[in-house]
C-alpha cells in the first residue's frame, strides 16, 4: 500500500514542477509582449515631432512631456529585461529539476553562459583572427 502512495506523490510532484515551468514560460511571453510594446512606443515617439505625447498609465490616459515618457519607457524596458533574465535563469534550474525527477539526464548545454569580451579576444588570438 505504501508503494502506490509514493508513486502517486512522485507523479504529483512532477506535475507541479511542470506547471511551474509552464507558468514561467507564460510569464516570459507576457513580459516580452510588454517589452515589444514599449519598444514600439519609443519608436513612434522618435518619429513624432510633438513636445507632449499621450501615454496610458493603467486605466488613465495622460499627456506627458516626450522626454519624461521616453525615460519612463526606457526604465520599464530595463526592469522587464532584468525580470525576463531572472525568470529564464530560474526556468533552467526548474527544467533540470524536472528532468531529475523524471530520472532523465540534464538537457545538454542548458546552463552554458556566453563568453565575455576578453575571453572572446583570447579565442580570436588563438584562432588567428585580427
Amino acid at each position: 500500500m505504501d508503494n502506490p502512495k509514493k508513486s502517486l506523490q512522485h507523479l504529483t510532484d512532477i506535475e507541479e514542477k511542470a506547471e511551474e515551468i509552464l507558468y514561467s514560460q507564460q510569464e516570459i511571453v507576457a513580459l516580452d509582449k510588454r517589452r515589444n510594446a514599449a519598444r514600439e512606443a519609443l519608436r513612434a515617439m522618435n518619429k513624432s515631432q510633438d513636445k507632449k505625447v499621450w501615454m496610458s498609465l493603467g486605466p488613465l490616459l495622460v499627456k506627458v512631456d516626450k522626454s519624461k515618457a521616453e525615460a519612463m519607457l526606457k526604465k520599464d524596458q530595463v526592469i522587464v529585461d532584468c525580470e525576463v533574465n531572472k525568470i529564464r535563469s530560474d526556468l533552467k534550474v526548474k527544467v533540470n529539476k524536472l528532468r531529475d525527477m523524471e530520472y532523465e539526464s540534464p538537457v545538454p548545454g542548458l546552463l552554458l553562459k556566453p563568453m565575455e569580451r576578453n575571453e572572446m579576444g583570447a579565442m580570436k588570438q588563438v584562432l588567428g583572427y585580427k
